[in-house]
C-alpha cells in the first residue's frame, strides 16, 4: 500500500484510567513488552506524520517522560481542566504550527493493537474521497458504552451519538465509533473553536466535529473494520490480560508462519520485538522478552525465560534464566543455570547444572 503521509497524528492519552485501580497511568501499563502508549506511538509512527503529537494531563511527568524515551520527536501538549476529546484534541492541535494543512489523523494511547496498516487504510480512504472527516467503525455484537454511528436514509454517515446520549433506538445500533479518525486538518481545527459542552457528560466531544463538517458541505465517511481487537481499548486489568493474551497469540502467529516451531503457544510469551531465527524450536512454559534475539537452528525450553539477550545459531538453551547477556553459536546452556547482565558466553560453551554466570567471555567452561 502506498502511503499517504498525514500532516500530523495527535494521540490522546490525558485519561486519568480510574478503572485500573493503579498508581501507575493507564497507557503505562504493557502488554507485549511495550506500554499501551508505545503501542499507539509505533502504529503512529507507521504512517511517517509530519508531526506527531501526545495530549497529556493525568500523571503529567511520568507520561511526558516516557513520550520523550519512546519518541523523542514528539510533541507533548498538556490538556487543560476543561474535559472531553475535543478538548484534548483542540490542545494537540495547539503544540502544532498554526499554518497546518492536510490530513490529521487523531488516536488513543489505550488501544494497543491498531496497526499501522489499518491506519494506512484509513488515511487512503480519507485522501482519495476527498473527506472532510472519515472515522474508523466497527459492527460489534454488545455496543454498550461505545458511541453509535448514525446514518441516513442513503447510508451516508450523518454523526455520532454517545452512549450517554443515545435514544432507546439508538441504542440499539451496532455500529460504534472506534474514536479514530482522520480529519481535515483545517476544518478540524476551526470546528472544534465551535464544540461546546451542552451534553450529558458536561464534555467537549470530538464527535460533535462531523455534525459541523456536515453543516459545512463537507463529506463524512466511515472506514469500517472487522478486526474488532483493533478498535478494542483497554479500561481495567482484565481487559489488559485479554489483549495481552490476543496479542501474544498473535506474535506466536506470526513466527510460525515465518518457519518457527512453536510447541505449546498457550504457554509461550513471546514480547513484539523479539526475533527468532528460522528452524528454532521453542519448546513449553518460555519467556522471550524485551529485545531478545534468538538464532536460526536453536532450542529453547522448557522452562526459560530470556530477557534483552542474543542468543545465537544451534544454541539449546533450557530451564535457565538469561538477562541481558550475549550467547554464542553452538552453545548449550541449562537446566538450573542463571546468566546475568553482561555476561558474554563464547560459542561452543557447555553450561550445566545448579550455576549461575555473572560475566564468562575468555574462555569455555564446562560445570556439571
Amino acid at each position: 500500500m502506498t502511503i499517504h503521509r498525514p500532516a500530523a497524528v495527535v494521540v490522546l492519552a490525558a485519561g486519568e484510567g480510574t478503572r485500573m485501580k493503579s498508581a501507575v497511568p493507564k497507557v503505562l501499563h504493557a502488554i507485549g513488552g511495550r506500554t499501551l502508549l508505545g503501542h499507539a506511538i509505533k502504529a503512529a509512527e507507521g504512517l511517517e506524520p509530519e508531526h506527531l503529537a501526545v495530549v497529556v494531563r493525568h500523571k503529567r511527568e511520568l507520561v511526558a517522560a516516557h513520550v520523550s524515551q519512546v519518541a523523542p520527536q514528539a510533541v507533548v501538549a498538556d490538556q487543560d481542566e476543561v474535559k472531553g476529546t475535543g478538548r484534548a484534541a483542540e490542545c494537540g492541535l495547539e503544540k502544532l504550527p498554526a499554518d497546518l494543512s492536510g490530513t490529521v489523523v487523531v488516536t488513543y494511547g489505550d488501544v494497543p493493537m491498531l496497526a499501522s496498516e489499518t491506519l494506512a487504510a484509513l488515511v487512503a480512504e480519507h485522501e482519495t474521497n476527498g473527506n472532510g472527516v472519515t472515522v474508523m467503525t466497527a459492527h460489534v455484537p454488545d455496543p454498550h458504552g461505545y458511541g453509535r454511528i448514525l446514518r441516513d436514509e442513503t447510508g451516508a454517515v450523518t454523526g455520532i451519538v454517545e452512549q450517554k446520549d443515545a435514544t432507546a433506538e439508538q441504542a440499539l445500533i451496532t455500529e460504534i465509533n472506534s474514536g479514530i479518525y482522520a480529519f481535515d486538518g483545517e476544518l478540524l481545527r476551526s470546528a472544534l473553536s465551535q464544540v461546546g459542552t451542552d451534553n450529558a457528560q458536561g464534555e467537549k466531544y470530538l464527535t460533535d466535529v462531523l455534525a459541523i463538517a456536515r453543516d459545512r458541505g463537507r463529506r463524512v465517511a466511515a472506514h469500517v473494520i472487522d478486526d474488532l481487537w483493533q478498535t478494542e481499548g483497554v479500561n481495567d486489568r482484565v481487559q489488559l490480560a485479554r489483549m495481552g493474551a490476543e496479542l501474544n497469540r498473535r506474535v506466536c502467529e506470526k513466527w510460525m508462519r515465518q518457519g518457527v516451531t512453536i510447541i505449546d503457544p498457550a504457554s509461550t510469551w513471546i514480547d513484539v520485538d523479539v526475533v527468532i531465527g528460522v528452524d528454532t524450536i521453542i519448546r513449553p512454559n518460555v519467556q522471550l522478552l524485551g529485545e531478545t534475539t534468538i538464532g536460526a537452528d536453536a532450542t529453547v525450553g522448557p522452562e526459560a525465560t530470556i530477557s534483552d539477550s542474543a542468543v545465537g545459531d544451534g544454541t539449546h538453551v533450557r530451564r535457565c534464566e538469561i538477562d541481558a547477556a550475549t550467547i554464542g553459536s553452538a552453545v548449550t546452556v541449562g537446566p538450573y543455570v542463571q546468566i546475568r547482565a553482561g555476561s558474554d558466553i563464547p560459542d561452543g560453551t557447555a553450561i550445566t547444572s545448579f550455576t549461575t554466570h555473572p560475566h564468562i567471555t575468555d574462555q569455555q567452561e564446562n560445570c556439571r
